[in-house]
């Protein structure tokens, strides 16, 4: 069961109870009788995984780019084209 967190509008009583989700919101202060409210506190919350992070969804597009980009280099070079300068360089000197 839920625990929520009441505060009174009048005297400023706080106080924490459980209560299930279908019980009905408390609205009178045990202590004065005054008007309570609830009292609403960040949650703590991890998300776990891919995909939940402006980063996440990122890394994809660059993986690609950087992956088209040797892709380009291959087809420029054709692998064994790099290879035949690099002999013809040192004979040239």
């Amino acid at each position: 069961m839920p625990t929520y967190s009441y505060r009174c509008t009048e005297c400023g009583n706080a106080f924490d109870i459980k209560q299930s989700f279908s019980d009905a919101a408390l609205t009178e202060c045990p202590v004065c009788g005054g008007v309570l409210r609830k009292v609403f506190s960040p949650v703590g919350v991890t998300f776990n995984g891919g995909g939940f992070y402006r980063t996440d969804s990122r890394a994809t597009p660059k993986a690609e780019g950087s992956s088209s980009t040797p892709a380009k280099s291959e087809s420029a070079g054709s692998g064994s084209t790099p290879s035949t300068p690099k002999p013809s360089t040192p004979a040239a000197s």
